[in-house]
């Protein structure tokens, strides 16, 4: 009898699966209280691969950050993406995905405002969380220009657009965490339809 070789998973699902412990874990346990340990066996590995792959909990929680705001811009884009409506249109089915995408990501909505409390009151040295929402207003920012042209006629550069959205999205999120009878589905898909259509 033979028996078939295990596979073993590529670097690419072993960083995988240790990213989504690690979010698993940090918004449980918290950043500071959570151990590598703890995320390593979530993952189903040991801490070595927690150290193979990012080098350290710092570099593990900025590649977490880098790995959720990329998501949530891709989800974004792909709900508007192909869509021959208008902006009242997109604007809906963005509310609308980013909102689901909120309700898929609980702890990502949970880290961040830990992320967000650790920053405010210990800025860290290299300003990592400030450099990923720069660059997520950025993105934001052109994927407005790149649906509108020069930008919705609601006294907002796209820029100022962006910062709007993502105070929007995360006002909303935590929001709908703590009360999600006061926060319909479709609350946020209005809100931009009716910014979009001032």
């Amino acid at each position: 009898m033979t028996t078939r070789p295990v596979r073993r998973p590529s670097r690419a699902e072993v960083r995988r699966q240790l990213l989504d412990a690690a979010a698993t874990v940090f918004a449980r346990r918290g950043i500071d209280a959570a151990s590598l340990d703890e995320v390593a066996e979530a993952a189903g590995f040991t801490k070595g691969a927690v150290y193979s792959n990012f080098g350290s909990k710092d570099a593990l929680v900025d590649a977490l950050v880098d790995d959720r705001t990329s998501a949530y811009v891709d989800i974004g884009l792909e709900s508007v993406a192909g869509v021959d409506g208008d902006l009242d249109e997109k604007a809906r089915l963005l509310g609308e995905a980013l909102t689901r995408a909120g309700d898929e990501q609980r702890e990502w909505q949970l880290l961040f405002l830990e992320l967000w409390q650790r920053e405010i009151r210990t800025p860290s040295p290299d300003g990592s969380l400030r450099a990923h929402r720069a660059e997520l207003r950025t993105r934001i920012a052109d994927a407005v220009r790149a649906h509108t042209g020069s930008g919705p006629s609601v006294g907002l550069d796209p820029d100022e657009l962006a910062t709007v959205l993502m105070a929007l999205t995360n006002g909303l999120a935590i929001e709908r965490l703590l009360s999600p009878d006061d926060v319909p589905d479709d609350l946020m898909g209005r809100v931009l339809s009716a910014l979009i259509s001032r």
